[in-house]
């Protein structure tokens, strides 16, 4: 029961992973691509990076068994 458990953690896990890769693939092209943000233009560069680091890193470390 536990492997079954284990391995529903590790998909959901990737599935999070590539979902904040998208989506922040997504914000980081929006970002660059228009002028309608003014102001605000570097905080989402910035949170787009911080969500593709955390996507990437959610697609390589995997949990302890």
């Amino acid at each position: 029961m536990s492997e079954k458990n284990n391995l529903a953690i590790i998909l959901t896990e990737k599935i999070c992973g590539i979902l904040a890769i998208i989506i922040s693939g997504i914000m980081l092209y929006y970002t660059t691509t228009t002028k309608a943000l003014g102001t605000f233009n570097g905080m989402f560069v910035t949170l787009g990076v911080v969500a593709l680091i955390a996507g990437i890193l959610l697609l390589i470390i995997t949990p302890k068994e």
